[in-house]
């Protein structure tokens, strides 16, 4: 079975990219470390707008996503972010090759 995937692509308001590159990577961080099925957290940033944000998350399965998405770092994550979010739009994949090097 193939894994779930979720793409974010986030545009943060002007002033906010520090504060919320700092959320975000918090959130990212405890979710490989403290979920079993997060298998992936990638946070990414456009070279020329660093309020434009991607983020590449890999999960076991679509359980393994709904069980992050209840979790109490994410909900942390929401109450500072959510306000600093200008857009976001979320695209569900499933993952069928992995290639990288480690």
């Amino acid at each position: 079975m193939a894994n779930f995937v979720l793409l974010v692509e986030l545009e943060v308001k002007p002033g906010d990219a520090d504060r919320f590159h700092a959320a975000i990577a918090e959130n990212a961080r405890k979710s490989v470390t403290e979920e079993a099925g997060c298998l992936q957290f990638d946070v990414v940033r456009a070279q020329d707008n660093p309020n434009r944000v991607l983020l590449y998350e890999v999960y076991a399965d679509a359980a393994a996503f709904e069980s992050h998405a209840k979790t109490a770092h994410v909900a942390a994550f929401f109450a500072v972010a959510k306000p600093m979010i200008v857009s976001q739009k979320a695209t569900r994949l499933d993952r069928v090759a992995a290639n990288a090097k480690k």
